[in-house]
């Protein structure tokens, strides 16, 4: 009599052990579809089934052109912390740096000339940057700011803090912060920053920030790995 076939319960299951276990390292990379297909004696399609379950559970993440890997812990994000990126990276003890993509200047649409408090058709300065943690692009980033709080900013190093940049050479410190957080599924350009298959599913986060005068100084629209982050507030 022949072997059952492996469930897909089992494979997940069997997987999580084994990954608990240590046998992969944290960023490890997983054995080829084909290599986990013959361990497990079942078919590519059973197998994607079970490894697409392990990556809805944040147990494993998916690298276009280069396979599956071991997640990483998620970062804890509070949004009423006003601690920056690099900042809050290094208090959980993370590494983390910033590529800057591009920065110009764009006219804004209706939706964003509304959060920015502007006219439509206004200009505003888009900055656009990939942040990592570990190693591991998490988050694509699109800053709209107005001009005419920031002049000359473009010409600055915008892989630092902006938190810090603000400060230091504008004198100009956050003050109330509205925040929108809905699951999306990512955009095809955030999907190939972060290197993941396009609609690949994120957590997008808009930030309208005002300053230390009640001014709305800028927006961020933010689209992180739905596995990097685990949001945690606490409301006195």
């Amino acid at each position: 009599m022949s072997e059952a076939p492996t469930t897909v319960a089992t494979i997940c299951q069997t997987l999580n052990a084994r990954i608990t276990a240590g046998e992969f390292a944290v960023g490890g990379k997983l054995p080829s579809e084909r290599a986990l297909s013959e361990q497990f004696a079942t078919t590519r399609i059973t197998l994607q089934e079970a490894l697409g379950q392990l990556e809805a559970q944040g147990v494993i993440y998916r690298q276009v052109r280069r396979g599956w890997f071991i997640s990483p812990p998620r970062l804890i994000y509070n949004p009423l912390q006003r601690s920056h990126f690099h900042a809050m990276a290094q208090q959980q003890g993370r590494a983390a740096h910033t590529e800057a993509i591009d920065s110009t200047v764009v006219t804004l649409d209706a939706p964003l000339a509304g959060r920015l408090a502007l006219p439509p058709g206004a200009e505003a300065y888009r900055i656009r940057r990939l942040r990592y943690i570990d190693g591991r692009a998490v988050l694509y980033c699109e800053h709209y700011l107005n001009p005419a709080y920031f002049p000359g900013i473009l010409d600055e190093d915008l892989t630092q803090s902006l938190t810090a940049l603000y400060a230091a050479r504008y004198g100009i410190h956050y003050g109330r912060v509205r925040f929108d957080m809905l699951p999306t599924l990512l955009p095809q350009q955030a999907a190939a920053m972060l290197k993941v298959t396009y609609g690949s599913p994120a957590l997008f986060i808009t930030r309208v920030n005002r300053d230390q005068h009640d001014r709305v100084i800028d927006c961020d629209l933010e689209y992180w790995r739905y596995d990097a982050l685990h949001i945690d507030v606490e409301a006195q």
